[in-house]
Order: structure tokens, then C-alpha cells, then sequence
């Protein structure tokens, strides 16, 4: 069931994003040569205790009684999601690395929950992996544009498909954004391809409804499989990939971005 958010539940969320944000540029920044990925958890860890709130994805529930293992998401390469930071991973020039990290803010029962995400391009980075990452962020500023009440998920999905198609990118589809607040996941599935003005999920944005919208983009083939951990979602041929987020609310005027 799709949930609206109060007003001062909406105040609590902004205040989690915005923290959240501040959290996540500071991974990005530390994002370097010779940086291994446990040195960022221990990192994501100690800001999220420090801001006062809960990681949003350690220990979370992956199904098949597989339970995600650490506080941050960290998928390089072709790794669309899901990868892990632990065990230690070190990245080299060249790599492009997602950075996704949620939060539940403030620590407790009361706590709501954000979600953000940025790929890193690590060192020099080829021209390739550059566009990638330009035009994969570039499409979630487009699919930001589309929210505001009336508006509905096609029309945040067929701005995404839009533009990204005369690229010859693929836009991954077994995964999309979602809904949340009171869980890290919730309804309604916020797509990144147009799915039809007829579909039933698509669903009419109304003031309060908060999303998650993330665009994942992949340098070849859109599809996907899963790697022999249960859990970590690759690219079907091994290519780059993309993938940018933000927390967003919709209110009376339009988009508010609280991850930011």
C-alpha cells in the first residue's frame, strides 16, 4: 500500500537526507587510488553513529536467509548493485564505483528512513566510462523534473528512456527506485523506462509521497544476473555500469530533493 507522509514526518525525513548527504560526500570524496572499501564502511559506520541515526542496509534481509553485510553499498565496475564493502575490496584508476548508502534517522523506533546513491569515478577514467557517468546522472536530473502532483511514474520512467535510448545505453529494468519513509523499501516501484499511461502501477504523484528515484545505467546490454553471493547484480556482459539517487518528496510545488 502506498503511504503519503505528514508534514512532520516530511520535516524528520528532510532533516535524515540532508544528513545523509552530507554523509555521502564525504565517502565520495575519500573514494581514491589505493582506498580499499572497508576503510569506507568503517567510515559510513562512524558518520552514521555520529549523526545520530542507523544504517539502513547492514544486516538487511536479502531473502533465502541471506542477510546483506554491510552499511554500504559498493559495486564497482560492472557491479550494477548490492556489492558489498566487506570484505575489503582497493580500487584502482579507472574504476567507476557506486556509493549507495541509506539511513534511519533519528536512532529508534521514531526513525525514518532516506536513500541516495553516486558513482565515483575513480583516477582518470576513460572517455566511455566518463559519458556513462555524465548521461547517467544527467538522467535523474530529468527524472526529477517530472515530479510534481498530476504528474505519474511514466512520466519519471519516459523521461529516463527518453533520452538515455539515442545513447544505446542500457537501462537496467529487473531493478527500478521505490517508495520510502517507515522502510528502507516501500511501494510504489518508481521505473526507469516508460511502462504505458494504462499500466496499473502507474501510480499518480500526490503531495507527500516520497520516492526514491535511481536511475541504473549500463554501458551495454540492459540485462542483468546475479553473482554466486545471492545478492550482488551484475551486468549480463560484463559491461560498465551507472547509477545515481536521490531521496525526493513531492509537495505542492513541485520536486523537493532531501538528499542533498
Amino acid at each position: 500500500m502506498i503511504t503519503l507522509k505528514t508534514k512532520e514526518e516530511i520535516a524528520i525525513l528532510k532533516e535524515g537526507g540532508h544528513k545523509l548527504a552530507q554523509i555521502l560526500r564525504q565517502l565520495v570524496k575519500a573514494t581514491k587510488p589505493g582506498v580499499g572499501s572497508a576503510a569506507l564502511e568503517k567510515m559510513a559506520l562512524e558518520l552514521i553513529a555520529k549523526a545520530g541515526g542507523e544504517p539502513a542496509f547492514k544486516d538487511y534481509d536479502m531473502g533465502n536467509n541471506i542477510f546483506f553485510p554491510s552499511a554500504l553499498c559498493v559495486s564497482i565496475n560492472n557491479e550494477v548493485v548490492h556489492g558489498p564493502a566487506v570484505p575489503n575490496r582497493v580500487f584502482k584508476s579507472g574504476d567507476l564505483v557506486d556509493l549507495d548508502i541509506g539511513m534511519k534517522w533519528p536512532k529508534g523506533k521514531n526513525g525514518l528512513y532516506t536513500d541516495t546513491c553516486y558513482t565515483v569515478g575513480v583516477g582518470k577514467v576513460s572517455k566511455e566510462a566518463k559519458q556513462l557517468l555524465k548521461v547517467s546522472q544527467k538522467s535523474l536530473e530529468l527524472a526529477l523534473k517530472q515530479v510534481k502532483p498530476g504528474k505519474t511514474l511514466n512520466d519519471i520512467g519516459k523521461a529516463v528512456e527518453d533520452y538515455i535510448t539515442p545513447y544505446g545505453y542500457g537501462i537496467v529494468r529487473d531493478l527500478v527506485g521505490h517508495g520510502v519513509g517507515y522502510e528502507a523499501h516501500e511501494e510504489p516501484n518508481v521505473f526507469n523506462y516508460e511502462i504505458g499511461h494504462n499500466s496499473p502501477e502507474n501510480e499518480v504523484l500526490q503531495t507527500g509521497l516520497v520516492i526514491a528515484i535511481e536511475p541504473m545505467i549500463n554501458l551495454g546490454t540492459w540485462k542483468v544476473k546475479v553473482a554466486p553471493n545471492g545478492y550482488t547484480v551484475l551486468t549480463a556482459d560484463g559491461s560498465l555500469s551507472a547509477h545515481f539517487e536521490h531521496t525526493v518528496v513531492v509537495t505542492d510545488k513541485g520536486c523537493q530533493i532531501i538528499t542533498i
